[in-house]
């Protein structure tokens, strides 16, 4: 497998010339030099708005302001304050989007992780104009995508935006952010293991066939990004260089793709719920990357139940026909999801996607006759989620619903409400549709380790 400074040169730069949106990508030890140079190339005007929240700044804000002022730019700065952290949500991007509206001229920059980010990027959007994203962090993935995943009126979706006319990332500032920033992205990539398994579930069945450019380009080097997991906790240049390529790479996948589907699955249809609920552990928010880090091993946990079943045995019409009907699901999801917009936003998610009769007997015909070389094909992409949970411990990535403050009820809670909030086809989907929902959340409910002192279980 080639290095990280060599698929800088052979993924990222092809990346950077295909992408229709973003035309420069800076990555390196000693970058924030270049953000003055980098700025002038890819704008005209020359008065810059530097956003970013009191972390991000003091990371990397004052080297932006200083070489954009060096460079004949005239800098305002807008940071918001880090405790409470600010929220991914359209309601916190506002004052971002207002601030820009306010004044035409001004040149958006971006100094911060994934929910800076995020904000700036729709606020950039929404008032029809480019941005310099400045990476304080390898915490996610969305430096170089095209959507932003924020709450809008309490339920989080990916909105469809406009990825950076450039990013920069200083590996030097990357390499020392807190362990648990860098933790969370490698939570954030380690679910693309789980996520390319429900691909392959919806590609098996001919919901939504493999992408032969999106997935590729995060799968084939997939192992070779988490394997540095033993040096991200401790801030190790290669292992957190490696993690930020990836994170990049996947950001150029979901652009490539039209949508997030080569980054996101049940993994993050877990994290969106508690998202969504505004959960907190110690005072604190839980981070996407955190969230998702767990989800990943939930989702890993079901796809252990599910490799286990011999699913060429399933009777195919004896299934569908004891199925529950959509207003059946609906009640169901009413039970699940109680907050009563999501719940409406849900049912909209869950119509588009629910089958029955003939079409539900077909999809399981397909499932019956493809099982054998899917089960293999699984077994092959996958990893164990015990496996996984002990990689995210070694880069310092929470890896137990206990480490996030939450029991086995809490998550089973959870697993109800996440595969209705998305249709995207997912183990969620599966599962309904072979009639075994309840059957692999007892079995990952009862035998998942919930806390480290549990892990032997």
């Amino acid at each position: 497998m080639a290095s990280w400074s060599t698929q800088l040169s052979d993924l990222i730069a092809p990346a950077v010339a295909k992408s229709a949106v973003t035309d420069a990508v800076l990555v390196g030890r000693g970058t924030l030099a270049e953000t003055g140079r980098l700025a002038g190339q890819i704008t005209d005007r020359r008065a810059a708005l530097v956003m970013a929240d009191s972390a991000g700044f003091g990371a990397a804000g004052r080297a932006v302001v200083d070489r954009l002022a060096a460079s004949g730019f005239a800098v305002e700065t807008l940071i918001l304050p880090n405790q409470p952290l600010p929220k991914s949500s359209v309601e916190e991007a506002e004052t971002f989007r207002a601030a820009l509206a306010a004044s035409p001229d001004l040149f958006p920059v971006s100094v911060g992780s994934g929910v800076i980010n995020d904000l700036v990027k729709w606020a950039a959007f929404e008032t029809d104009r480019r941005y310099l994203s400045v990476a304080t962090a390898a915490s996610m993935d969305g430096y170089t995508s095209a959507g932003a995943p924020l709450a809008k009126d309490g339920f989080k979706v990916t909105i469809p935006t406009r990825a950076p006319i450039a990013m920069l990332a200083d590996l030097d500032v990357i390499a020392a952010a807190p362990p648990e920033m860098n933790g969370w992205g490698y939570g954030d990539l380690a679910g693309k293991i789980p996520a390319g398994g429900d691909w392959l579930l919806a590609d098996a069945i001919g919901v939504e066939p493999l992408d032969d450019v999106a997935w590729p380009m995060v799968q084939d080097n997939l192992r070779y990004w988490l394997a540095g997991h033993d040096g991200i906790a401790d801030g190790d240049p290669d292992a957190v260089a490696r993690l930020f390529v990836g994170l990049t790479a996947v950001g150029f996948a979901m652009e490539f793709h039209g949508s997030s589907r080569p980054a996101s699955g049940a993994d993050h249809q877990i994290a969106h719920m508690w998202e969504m609920e505004g959960l907190n552990h110690h005072g604190q928010k839980v981070s996407h990357g955190a969230a998702v880090s767990i989800g990943c091993v939930l989702s890993l946990a079901l796809f252990d139940w599910l490799i286990a079943q011999d699913l060429s045995a399933i009777d195919p019409v004896r299934i569908a026909e004891a199925a529950p009907d959509l207003g059946a699901r609906e009640a169901a999801l009413a039970k699940a999801i109680s907050d009563p917009m999501v719940a409406r936003k849900a049912r909209d998610e869950l119509r588009a996607k629910h089958v029955q009769g003939t079409a539900h007997i077909d999809r399981l015909t397909k499932l019956k006759t493809a099982w054998p070389g899917l089960r293999d094909r699984l077994e092959r992409h996958l990893m164990r989620s015990t496996d996984m949970a002990a990689m995210l411990r070694q880069a310092g990535a929470p890896s137990y619903p206990s480490d996030i403050g939450l029991g086995r009820a809490h998550v089973r809670r959870t697993l109800r409400a996440a595969g209705y909030i998305r249709r995207r086809y997912t183990i969620f989907d599966l599962l309904e549709e072979i009639g075994q929902t309840e059957n692999a959340f007892d079995a990952v409910t009862c035998g998942l380790s919930i806390s480290p002192a549990e892990a032997t279980i």
